[in-house]
């Protein structure tokens, strides 16, 4: 890449400008997407900045509350979430909101009432605030159809139902990831320009990957298939290389690294969380949603991830995602486990 040249570009491909470009293939479109993708990303650029001086602005630490997850909730969490409620009601466009941070889901006043729900954590991999590892944003829009009135049920739908879904990664760059369910395309912060900027179009997870990323302090507790899967990236039978494990800790930036280098990334049921500790609406849908539209997979350990029918807005779920073919090695395993049983 010549850098030097790059440092001098005009013609930049904005966020706004990419989705603006994709409104015009649509001419029924009025823009609500448009809008309510602008005010997430003004969200973004908020809690970006406020991560950026965290330290400084004396928000990193426990605010002194305990969401609704048995969590304690740090002081960026809170400003984080308000942050994101005010901006996606203000867009005028939504008409319920789920936050990982609320026991209850946010019904929007009929004034500024629009025909999206938006779930969200947003700010994943807190617990890393301070330390300064890589946290972010996570969410998924869905569509509230025009022949009734929305009600909780247009949450609780399958994944695949999400017209939209994405996450912005805080760390040493600020990214935005996004997907409308034609492809995966990523977006990098411009501090001098306050824009986000279009530096990794089209992202295509590789085929099959190098790398598994689990937490390996639960292993004791996993069950067959996860253990042989894992035990096969370590001492492969068929003479390849070792996979080489990397775990952060916070979901978006070992989703990210995932992406972009291909892999696996798990958070299996273990018998501390038989039912799986990730959240379905607002981790487990947007993240496989992202997967599937770049060419990869994602699987529950018992069947395709964007099938999932949530009954509460905090279910849980096991997670398997990544490169096709490793899933499909994970796939076979769970297969033949079934067979034994």
């Amino acid at each position: 890449m010549d850098h030097a040249a790059d440092a001098h570009r005009t013609d930049l491909m904005t966020i706004t400008r990419f989705v603006l470009n994709e409104q015009s293939k649509y001419p029924e479109s009025r823009g609500d997407f448009t809008i309510l993708l602008n005010h997430i990303v003004l969200g973004c650029k908020f809690v970006c900045s406020s991560v950026n001086k965290a330290g400084l602005a004396k928000l990193i630490g426990l605010a002194g509350e305990i969401n609704i997850q048995g969590e304690e909730q740090k002081k960026l969490d809170v400003l984080s979430n308000e942050v994101f409620i005010k901006a996606l009601v203000s867009s005028g466009r939504t008409c319920i909101l789920v936050s990982e941070e609320d026991e209850d889901a946010i019904i929007v006043e009929p004034s500024k009432c629009g025909r999206y729900c938006v779930v969200f954590d947003p700010l994943d991999g807190s617990s890393n605030i301070d330390c300064v590892v890589s946290i972010g944003t996570i969410f998924g829009i869905y569509m509230v159809k025009d022949d009734h009135e929305p009600t909780l049920a247009d949450v609780l739908q399958p994944g695949k139902q999400m017209v939209a879904a994405g996450y912005c990664m805080y760390g040493s760059s600020c990214t935005l990831v996004l997907s409308t369910g034609k492809g995966v395309n990523g977006f990098t912060l411009d501090p001098s320009l306050g824009e986000f900027i279009l530096t990794h179009p089209d992202i295509r997870i590789p085929k099959k990957g190098k790398i598994y990323s689990v937490n390996e302090g639960n292993a004791k507790n996993w069950d067959g298939p996860t253990a042989k899967y894992v035990e096969n990236c370590k001492f492969p039978k068929d003479g390849s290389p070792s996979k080489s494990l990397r775990y952060i800790g916070s979901m978006v930036a070992d989703v990210h690294r995932t992406l972009l280098y291909g892999g696996t990334f798990m958070y299996p049921a273990d018998k501390k969380s038989p039912s799986g500790k990730l959240r379905v609406l607002y981790e487990v849908f947007p993240m496989s949603f992202l997967m599937e539209n770049a060419g990869g997979q994602a699987f529950t350990g018992k069947q395709r991830a964007l099938d999932l029918v949530p009954t509460k807005i905090h279910d849980r779920s096991p997670i398997f995602l990544g490169s096709y073919d490793d899933i499909e090695e994970i796939k076979a395993l769970y297969a033949a486990e079934g067979k034994k049983e």
